[in-house]
């Protein structure tokens, strides 16, 4: 029998279809909407994690980071418990009874959202969803993204145990200011490492979890605090704490760290860290690794105890110096025009401008006083290059590359130039001890005399080559060692032409130390090749080491999030025998009367230890130089414009007056320190050279010497 289909049946089998094929459609599309933003298995198994890498100092101490987030890794047993039991409580508590999403909370979330009349007002998320959420997705709140996260949130327990949960949590979730992470936050917010929190902090950053902006104790206390304490109810509440701990947590008030600590920390070697930073980035050891990302760990040899004494060193002499430039300074119109129509033309208002339109613009900035005065304010900033090495080891301690900023000036200055290892300049009559180094291989002594009146001489090409600067005023016949102590041109050329020759001064000056080529040229005796401070520093290291060459370093080892090492410096060093000893003992014990008594007496202002060294000034005052050595220490300081139109013109631009000062306020600082890294001892010397101090000529220390450098002549 045939069963016949009923009009009724007819009449609503087409509207079942379409709603059945709607139903099964609109299925589709919202699994494909969902599963399509869904982590990949592999992605599951190794989840996305930025790291910043981290640059300690010699003393474990963090100077620097780079990053796209700054965040660093703490591993589970580094946490603290009570930063722990602070999250579950105020998190999660059925943390360890869900299985990624916490149904009950999510309905009545739902309840709530249906009733406000918006599906994503109400989270509900539970600590692995938030996981999911800081690790694959954004911040966007939508319903797509909520169902994403909750699938997301089953796969990550079934992947994880929930200690590693918890571990990839507190190093991912987002304190505010830019810290990702409990390791990073602790330091942002205290100034300290996770395991020195109390349990009051660790309940305050865990109150910023929330909404770190609205949370910030330091915009709003009172908010901040009763967040905080909430925080430490729902632990006694949950069992994690005692009511007495609660109480007394309650009672502690939230004390951040001063916001500039940590980047006054971070900021105390810039230079340095970009010196770094280039460096790792072109090592090939570290090809595919991503500084920025892979939470590496820089270990290098900067000791920051050290590099505040030289920033400060040197923030104390400008303070002093820059006053005294501006008040001699004198513009002429040429330079200042010259000047003006530079910054004109690197102006991003000239440049963006239409080529019709920038005569205008130029006419505009010509007279716009502020900027005018901008460009002359900026030009005439004092720099500074300063370096100070470890003798035993050739590693760089401390480093200043360029004059810090003063506070409250009136135009923003900051150079980016590196002036210890990015510049060359002449050294003046800081590169007279190869000349004389030179000269004493050859048989001479500390005590051989030579003439030192004027000197002339033919060069190759019929030109006639007289240095100024004699030193009549000693007597006719010096000898090196008074010749070296009060700089005297005339000798020093003499050496090069009569006992030496230009080629092996130069030669000499390379095995020791200096990488730049060196005109082999009769003017070299007087510093007329340009050369950097590092290189002209570790020279004279060479000279303080008796005649051993240690190529300069500056980084250690540099390890993985995991504590790997990838790259080992520590056992790589580079060692030359470039001096004989006993001609190093002799141009020691000559560079030591030039401080005691000499172009370099400046120093003992402020420091009276064993010290030797030498000043340079070149011509017109444009560089000042004093480069140095204790028993320990080799330091070397340029001090100058980066515009070279721009010259101190006097006096006040000796190395003496205006290098010499920051070696001697670095070292009164290095060894009057109460930690006593570096101790007073003295130079070992043959007894043949030890000396009692020379009388100080109070003279000469209102008028040193002049030790001018004339311009080089051409090459023979």
């Amino acid at each position: 029998m045939t069963l016949a289909r009923s009009p009724s049946a007819r009449r609503w089998f087409p509207p079942l279809l379409l709603v059945g094929l709607l139903w099964i459609g609109g299925c589709a599309y919202v699994t494909f909407r969902v599963v399509r933003g869904l982590p990949s298995l592999e992605q599951l198994e190794n989840p996305p994690n930025e790291l910043a890498t981290r640059v300690l100092s010699a003393d474990g101490e963090l100077i620097g980071q780079f990053f796209t987030k700054r965040r660093a890794y703490l591993p589970f047993d580094s946490i603290p418990p009570a930063f722990l039991h602070a999250i579950i409580a105020a998190e999660d508590r059925a943390f360890y009874r869900h299985w990624g999403i916490h149904l009950a909370r999510i309905f009545k979330a739902f309840i709530k959202n249906v009733l406000a009349g918006d599906l994503t007002r109400e989270g509900a998320s539970t600590i692995t969803q938030q996981l999911a959420r800081n690790l694959y997705f954004g911040r966007e709140v939508t319903l797509w993204r909520k169902l994403r996260e909750a699938i997301t949130a089953i796969q990550l327990e079934r992947t994880y145990s929930k200690r590693e949960i918890l571990e990839m949590y507190t190093n991912t979730v987002y304190f505010g200011r830019g810290a990702y992470g409990l390791a990073v936050a602790s330091q942002v917010y205290f100034d300290k490492s996770p395991s020195e929190l109390t349990l009051a902090e660790c309940a305050y950053l865990v109150a910023l979890l929330k909404a770190p902006e609205l949370y910030d104790a330091r915009q709003f206390p009172e908010r901040a605090l009763q967040r905080r304490n909430l925080v430490l109810r729902l632990m006694w509440e949950n069992g994690f704490i005692s009511e007495a701990q609660a109480r007394m947590a309650m009672r502690e008030p939230i004390r951040l760290a001063e916001e500039s600590t940590l980047r006054t920390n971070l900021e105390i070697a810039p230079h340095f860290l970009e010196m770094v930073r280039q460096a790792v980035s072109q090592d090939w050891r570290l090809r595919g690794y991503d500084l920025y990302r892979d939470g590496l760990t820089i270990y290098t040899t900067l000791n920051a105890r050290l590099q505040r004494y030289a920033f400060a060193a040197v923030r104390e002499h400008l303070a002093e110096y820059q006053r005294l430039f501006d008040r001699l300074w004198k513009w002429t119109p040429t330079v200042s025009s010259q000047l003006l129509e530079q910054a004109i033309r690197r102006d991003p208002r000239y440049l963006s401008a239409p080529p019709e339109e920038r005569e205008r613009i130029a006419q505009q900035l010509r007279r716009d006083r502020r900027f005018v005065d901008s460009v002359r304010y900026a030009a005439t900033r004092i720099q500074v290059g300063f370096v100070a090495l470890d003798l035993s080891t050739g590693d760089i301690v401390a480093l200043v590359g360029a004059a810090p900023g003063i506070p409250g000036a009136p135009y923003p200055v900051r150079s980016f130039l590196n002036h210890v290892t990015q510049i060359r300049r002449q050294p003046g009559s800081a590169f007279k001890p190869f000349v004389y180094a030179a000269a004493l291989r050859h048989g001479l002594s500390p005590d051989s005399v030579l003439p030192s009146g004027p000197f002339r001489y033919t060069l190759a090409d019929g030109s006639l080559w007289q240095p100024k600067g004699s030193g009549e005023q000693f007597g006719e016949m010096v000898s090196l060692r008074t010749a070296l102590k009060y700089s005297i041109n005339s000798v020093a050329a003499r050496l090069i032409i009569q006992y030496t020759t230009p080629r092996e001064v130069a030669d000499l000056a390379q095995r020791m130390g200096i990488t730049t080529p060196l005109r082999p040229v009769p003017a070299l005796a007087l510093g007329a090749s340009e050369v950097s401070p590092l290189e002209l520093t570790n020279a004279y290291a060479t000279i303080a080491r008796q005649g051993i060459r240690i190529e300069p370093r500056f980084l250690l080892r540099v390890e993985d999030r995991h504590g790997n090492i990838i790259v080992d410096e520590t056992a790589t060093r580079s060692v030359s025998d470039a001096l004989p000893a006993t001609v190093a003992q002799q141009l020691t014990a000559m560079l030591i009367s030039v401080v005691d008594g000499g172009t370099g007496s400046a120093i003992r202002r402020w420091y009276t230890g064993p010290a030797a060294g030498k000043t340079g000034t070149t011509n017109d005052f444009a560089d000042a130089w004093f480069i140095g050595f204790t028993p320990d220490l080799v330091a070397g300081v340029w001090v100058g414009f980066d515009d070279r139109r721009i010259t101190f013109t006097d006096w006040y631009g000796q190395g003496g007056r205006a290098a010499a000062p920051i070696w001697g306020r670095f070292m009164a600082k290095v060894y009057t320190d109460t930690t006593r890294l570096y101790r007073h001892r003295s130079f070992t010397l043959p007894d043949t050279l030890q000396r009692p101090p020379d009388t100080l000529r109070p003279e000469l220390l209102l008028n040193p010497p002049p030790d001018f450098l004339p311009s080089p002549p051409p090459s023979p």
